[in-house]
């Protein structure tokens, strides 16, 4: 790791998305040497784990909101008779 590079878990997700597209374009010009390449790598494969763990931390909390608006109804509104067709 560089000295301007931040740890992965001090980065938002907006700058740890902007590194990852940035290593990508990198690596897939293929203009490092191995050494360089494996590090740019590893880093990637850091970031990406970090941005899929905070899209899942905010999907679940989507989901818990959403559940809040909509919330079970109850007895009162629900229609509970039997119709035949």
């Amino acid at each position: 790791m560089t000295e301007e590079q931040k740890p992965v878990d001090q980065l938002t997700f907006r700058e740890a998305m902007h590194e990852l597209e940035a290593i990508v374009g990198v690596l897939e010009a293929n203009t490092l040497e191995l050494e360089e390449s494996l590090a740019k790598y590893e880093r990637g494969v850091a970031l990406l784990a970090s941005c899929q763990k905070r899209l899942g931390t905010a999907e679940q909390q989507i989901d818990v909101l959403m559940g809040e608006l909509a919330a079970a109804p109850d007895d009162g509104t629900i229609d509970s008779t039997l119709q035949k067709a």
